[in-house]
């Protein structure tokens, strides 16, 4: 068999990329309950590209959450503590957060969120990443 033959049938044995796993740890989970939300972003950081969900009560100081069937790629995860029930993240007037929120990867606290920042590869078998809740701004 040639080469690029062989290489050419290699490929299509190998069939399409498998899907992964993403399993995120959130802690500094304030007490006092609040649901915790985490969501995988792919491609930015605004709601439009945050798509996949899950929640659970922040009845813990830890919780981990595991995204299934997640297709290869570039991701950013967030996560955030909903500590007064509207399902959102408060934010002032300046867009700063109120509530506890932490983000994926190297994005800091000192400016606004860079999804180039907040990256990480997922591919088979999966991911795994550690996510630290804090807040922005002191407890009003």
């Amino acid at each position: 068999m040639r080469p690029l033959a062989a290489l050419a049938l290699g490929l299509a044995l190998a069939g399409p990329a498998q899907a992964a796993s993403v399993q995120v740890e959130v802690d500094g989970i304030e007490p006092g309950g609040g649901t915790v939300y985490v969501t995988l972003c792919r491609g930015g950081l605004d709601a439009s590209a945050c798509t996949t969900g899950q929640d659970a009560p922040g009845t813990a100081p830890v919780r981990r959450f595991l995204f299934e069937a997640v297709e290869p790629g570039t991701y950013a995860v967030a996560a955030f503590q909903d500590a007064n029930g509207n399902r959102q993240l408060d934010r002032t007037r300046l867009g700063l957060p109120l509530e506890p929120y932490g983000l994926s990867g190297d994005a800091g606290r000192r400016a606004r969120p860079d999804f180039a920042q907040a990256a990480l590869p997922v591919r088979e078998p999966g991911a795994a990443v550690r996510l630290r809740l804090a807040r922005a701004l002191p407890r009003r």
